[in-house]
């Protein structure tokens, strides 16, 4: 039996039941792992986290790396791409992402940067499906499908690890461009005035810009980039913040009853989608330097020193919902309880609103005409 085997035999004893042998689960908002069958509870170990960041270029010119890397059986998508890690011993599985069926025995095996750091689930999913149902009442012209799917669909909203890519970096950033000072002149001008022509005058504001450079510096902490593209990104995004300061060691336990992905974007896609966030730091950092009314930024050139990166999972509540042939994802901060998501709109439910909106209009005009 190989490595990747006998860790996966490791785990899969290792959330057995002692009392009845059923399949232990992580229970959100604990450190235990516990049984839906005979109520069993074992604690996982609580390791003291010392967050360590890994050296990105010189892990990057290391071509071995193998003690932070990891064998990983994984199934694709075929509706929506997606790469979920399987759990030990799956046979049929749906992707949480679309709700297709996953065809395990496409799986694949692959070597990948283990997760070093994740925060477990805090929000039950009892409590996920009450956010999610809240969420849902406050949408003005949902579908009353949805609210249904909502009620009776608990046991949809599956349980996931995104991975995610965290960078540190200091920066160092040329740049030239050019400060606006406000100043005031008056105008003369020609207005009519009792069907008289009259000369007045008002106060037109005028920039003058004078040419300058310089440098500012900048360091930034864990800058998140979210290493899936299952998701849409800007409602991803909209789930933060993330309490990274309570980030726990990386332990398989935690990942049992759940689903992890494995990331999508590499290591060097995800620090130029980190170089965009920074990039527009600098530049409010450079603007600020500049000083002045107005600013112009004509070039910056920026030098990226002491960058370090480490590989996480953020917990997920997620459910995809179909109607009229197209697929709706909603996703829950699992820490936090905020809930984001595509929405459809019912058809139905604006057309009736259109409907009376004319109504009361139509019988305004009645009224009025009357009188």
């Amino acid at each position: 039996m190989n490595e990747f085997n006998d860790k996966t035999a490791e785990i899969s004893k290792s959330i057995k039941c002692q009392d009845c042998g059923a399949n232990l689960n992580f229970e959100p908002g604990t450190i235990f792992l516990a049984c839906e069958y005979c109520g069993a509870k074992n604690e996982i170990e609580k390791v003291k986290v010392n967050i360590e960041e890994i050296d990105y270029v010189k892990f990057l010119s290391e071509t071995s790396g193998e003690n932070t890397k990891q064998e990983v059986s994984t199934v694709k998508c075929d509706n929506c791409g997606a790469s979920t890690t399987l759990r030990p011993n799956v046979a049929a599985d749906s992707c949480p992402y679309c709700g297709s069926p996953l065809v395990i025995k496409n799986g694949t095996t692959s070597s990948i940067i283990k997760p070093k750091y994740l925060l477990p689930f805090h929000i039950t999913r009892k409590l996920a499906n009450e956010k999610f149902i809240e969420w849902i009442d406050s949408l003005w012209f949902a579908p009353n499908e949805l609210k249904m799917y909502a009620q009776n669909n608990t046991e949809k909203l599956k349980g996931v690890y995104l991975p995610y890519w965290t960078y540190d970096s200091n920066t160092n950033s040329d740049y030239t461009g050019a400060r606006g000072i406000h100043y005031y002149v008056t105008v003369s001008y020609t207005a009519m005035v009792n069907g008289k022509p009259t000369v007045r005058t008002r106060q037109e504001r005028r920039t003058r810009w004078t040419a300058v450079s310089g440098n500012v510096n900048n360091i930034f902490n864990d800058i998140l980039v979210c290493a899936s593209n299952s998701l849409p990104r800007p409602i991803v995004k909209e789930l933060e913040p993330w309490d990274l300061k309570a980030l726990f060691a990386y332990d398989d336990k935690f990942l049992s009853g759940f689903v992890a992905e494995s990331y999508q974007v590499s290591l060097k896609d995800g620090f130029l989608e980190a170089k965009v966030i920074m990039d527009e730091v600098i530049k409010t950092a450079v603007r600020r330097n500049i000083g002045g009314d107005e600013q112009r930024i004509y070039n910056i050139n920026s030098r990226y020193k002491d960058i370090t990166f480490k590989h996480i999972l953020l917990p997920l509540w997620i459910s995809a919902y179909l109607y009229n042939q197209k697929t709706f994802r909603f996703m829950i901060n699992a820490r936090t309880g905020e809930v984001k998501g595509e929405r459809p709109y019912s058809t139905i439910k604006i057309a009736l609103f259109i409907l009376s909106i004319i109504g009361v209009i139509v019988s305004f005009i009645f009224l009025f005409s009357r009188n």
